[in-house]
């Protein structure tokens, strides 16, 4: 992961009793140096932080007051991020002689042991404010602003991705600052509690902190072991026991491999999902137009031309728009050298910026063959962030398989998968139990484990979610899956070739042909073999075993479930 920009906190960070030193001063002058930008968040008031901290010059941006002011210092431009602090409000305080008031545009401050005395006139007045601490600060802004909300608007300015700042403070206030950063850094002197939550504690105290992260940032970009974060988990599944199975969200190389039609395009829509949920760019290369609906991406390139490197790259300048780059345009000879000239500008893109995030690439086996020449401006050792989808994976380069950190594997045969993916990197395999998986299951294993792939169920995406209800619920099934009422005396024939069908049949069906296939357990049988969706066979099958049910009331209680899961039309 690149690092484009450090916000951080003044008082305890930056600074120690309202001075920052000048070892501090050279370390941020050298971070500018590298093409890095600094941001400044802090709870000081903006009036106050331009008279002890002359060297404001170096920030890109300053966040005052909390998050409630944003402040350019090479154009003296300030926006207030927040409504005004209510007049009433502060007339309230002082008649209540809560005293050492300091009151910005859009925040007031006091100090401790003064909090109940502000919680009580915040509620007496009936006023939508929220208090937050700062050690012994105690500050009040408008509800929902803080220190995250105001980073972000920075960053809008900027266009940055949070995903590629470093956030780094030492007070109660600074969780929000932390959270909202890819990575967060807390100070040694930096309270217990946001230790705990932090990537890293420096062993410096305040400005020497900072000059440590500088350090790091310089000589390795936080890409050390000992650097590497785990706070941000991307869901895969869940194992036997229903505990999560995941992967780190950053810095990753994932294969995802299996037979056709095992379920690989599935769980990398899900993984994209998830991605986008978190708010990381994705380049998407399909060279088959398999993700053309994907609605979390722009899709450039049609069925009659594919797209132009300027024009992905030209959408990707947006942090929070990822991109499908459909190749079925291209004629499929040329596919292999498009995606070879795409690649070194979504390099040097990333060497630039840090984006986009994750690059996946469908079919790698054709745009990265086992034969491929790795070209001098394209490093396969410096592509991280990378989800590799393959048929084949002894038929990709070596080259990019020895990047890969972890392998899923699905479909038919996956202890096979992972054989012949060790044997094309000439490693030994982990201890594999042969066998086929059950639909919708795959195995983990990361190569630096010690332990054998982990067996899990894929989590849903939405995607699948919404098609699968729009095929079942207004689709057609083949007849020997849908439905038929035929009642005891087996005479009837009504076929439901969907659930809507199904649910205006049964409302008129005969009292004794409904309770025929109830008692049978006809009906959660249907949808969990035919419909697929265990969810509603499993509720379905609850109705089912309640004996003392009339046909109306189960056939209500039976289209109530499906309706919760389905949009049924009215009437």
């Amino acid at each position: 992961m690149k690092y484009s920009a450090v916000a951080s906190d003044f008082d305890g960070t930056l600074a120690r009793a309202g001075r920052v030193d000048s070892a501090t001063i050279r370390a941020l002058e050298q971070l500018l140096q590298s093409g890095r930008k600094l941001i400044l968040v802090t709870g000081r008031l903006l009036d106050d932080l331009s008279v002890i901290f002359p060297e404001m010059h170096l920030c890109d941006w300053v966040v005052a007051d909390n998050g409630a002011v944003l402040y350019r210092p090479s154009t003296r431009e300030q926006k207030l991020l927040g409504s005004p602090i209510p007049d009433v409000f502060v007339a309230a305080l002082r008649q209540r002689h809560v005293p050492d008031l300091s009151i910005g545009r859009s925040i007031v401050a006091t100090m401790r042991p003064h909090e109940v005395t502000v919680l009580e006139t915040i509620r007496d007045l009936g006023l939508e404010l929220q208090v937050i601490f700062n050690r012994d600060a105690v500050m009040v802004l408008p509800a929902g602003v803080n220190k995250a909300t105001g980073l972000t608007a920075a960053l809008k300015e900027m266009g940055l991705s949070a995903h590629n700042v470093v956030g780094i403070g030492d007070s109660e206030n600074d969780h929000a600052l932390l959270n909202s950063c890819e990575y967060a850094v807390a100070v040694a002197n930096a309270l217990p509690a946001l230790k705990a939550t932090a990537d890293w504690v420096t062993r410096g105290e305040d400005g020497q902190g900072v000059v440590e992260l500088v350090e790091a940032l310089l000589a390795h970009d936080l890409d050390a072991p000992q650097f590497r974060q785990t706070r941000r988990r991307l869901l895969l599944g869940t194992e036997g026991q229903g505990r999560e199975v995941g992967v780190n969200a950053q810095g990753l190389n994932l294969l995802l491999a299996g037979s056709s039609g095992s379920g690989k395009s599935t769980l990398a829509t899900g993984l994209l999902e998830r991605l986008w949920q978190q708010g990381y760019q994705v380049c998407i290369i399909d060279p088959e137009g398999d993700y053309e609906s994907l609605a979390g991406a722009i899709v450039l390139g049609n069925k009659q031309h594919g797209p132009a490197v300027a024009e992905i790259l030209t959408t990707l300048e947006r942090p929070h728009v990822s991109v499908v780059v459909n190749l079925v345009g291209v004629p499929l000879q040329d596919r292999p050298a498009f995606f070879m000239s795409l690649l070194p500008a979504l390099q040097e893109r990333r060497a630039t910026c840090g984006r986009p995030h994750w690059i996946l690439v469908d079919e790698t086996h054709h745009l990265l063959p086992s034969d491929w020449r790795q070209p001098q401006e394209v490093s396969a050792s410096a592509l991280r962030g990378m989800i590799y989808i393959t048929v084949h994976p002894e038929h990709v380069a070596k080259a990019v398989l020895d990047t890969v950190d972890a392998i899923v594997t699905l479909g038919e045969d996956p202890c096979g998968t992972i054989q012949r993916y060790c044997d094309a990197i000439h490693i030994p395999p982990p201890n594999l139990n042969p066998g086929d998986l059950a639909p919708g299951e795959a195995l983990l294993w990361h190569r630096e484990s010690q332990h054998d792939p982990l067996q899990f169920r894929i989590t849903p995406c939405e995607t699948d979610r919404r098609r699968h209800r729009r095929k079942y619920a207004e689709g057609e099934l083949p007849v020997e899956r849908s439905f038929y009422f035929r009642g005891p005396e087996n005479v009837l024939n009504l076929k439901a070739h969907n659930l809507i069908l199904f649910a205006h049949l049964a409302e008129g069906v005969d009292d004794a042909t409904w309770l025929h296939h109830l008692r049978q357990g006809d009906y959660s049988r249907w949808m969990n073999e035919s419909i697929k969706d265990p969810h509603l066979a499993d509720e379905v099958q609850d109705i089912e075993r309640q004996a003392s049910l009339s046909a109306e009331e189960s056939r209500g209680l039976v289209k109530a479930a499906i309706e919760r899961r389905y949009t049924l039309p009215v009437g």
